[in-house]
């Protein structure tokens, strides 16, 4: 369900800066280890053993994660979190994210995800509540908010911007791909180690 949660959010990163809804198909989450990067193709090889080559056209952006603390999350920030709802009807978060300003946007808005009572939501901090547990985030977007409880053992990463130097042979990557007729996968989002923080 780990995984579910995590190739969520990854899509949910990059919904709203690429064109998914011109596309055919929906993407698909591929991740292993680089074996190599030459002029536009990606050759990674996945946990499962698998070689599999993806296109990465020059415009898709590469981004990577910083660990951070409950603490670094403040009023203004734009965070995904995923979430779910507990036997007292709150959202508890299962993992946190904080967007580069220049990602603020992506995403926006409150769904549900794969799993009962399960939910991804994308939206500014408008005010951090101190919980004896935790903290508990106001998130608000168009159209509405949420209250998620943050508890202290919740990962909290920034996605930060990364650039093409990161995908060398031995980094771990996760790549949202499409999948074309002829079989070929073209990256529509790629994250990457950085620091020995791996993706999600």
């Amino acid at each position: 369900m780990r995984l579910v949660v995590l190739a969520s959010a990854f899509f949910l990163v990059f919904a709203s800066g690429t064109a998914f809804a011109q596309q055919d198909a929906m993407p698909d989450r591929v991740g292993g280890t680089v074996e190599s990067f030459v002029g536009d193709v990606l050759t990674l090889k996945t946990s499962g053993g698998q070689t599999r080559a993806i296109i990465v056209p020059a415009e898709i952006r590469v981004t990577a994660l910083q660990n951070r603390k409950l603490s670094d999350i403040k009023a203004g920030d734009y965070v995904g979190s995923a979430a779910v709802q507990g036997p007292d009807g709150k959202l508890h978060a299962q993992e946190v994210h904080i967007f580069a300003e220049a990602m603020r946007g992506a995403g926006e808005g409150h769904r549900p995800m794969s799993g009962a009572s399960r939910s991804m939501t994308n939206a500014t901090v408008t005010t951090v509540i101190a919980d004896p547990k935790g903290q508990t985030l106001r998130l608000t977007y168009k159209g509405g908010e949420q209250d998620i409880e943050v508890g202290p053992d919740v990962r909290i990463v920034a996605i930060v911007p990364g650039d093409r130097s990161l995908l060398k042979p031995g980094a771990a990557v996760s790549v949202l791909v499409i999948k074309g007729a002829d079989g070929s996968l073209t990256a529509r989002g790629v994250q990457a180690e950085k620091d020995g923080v791996k993706p999600l």
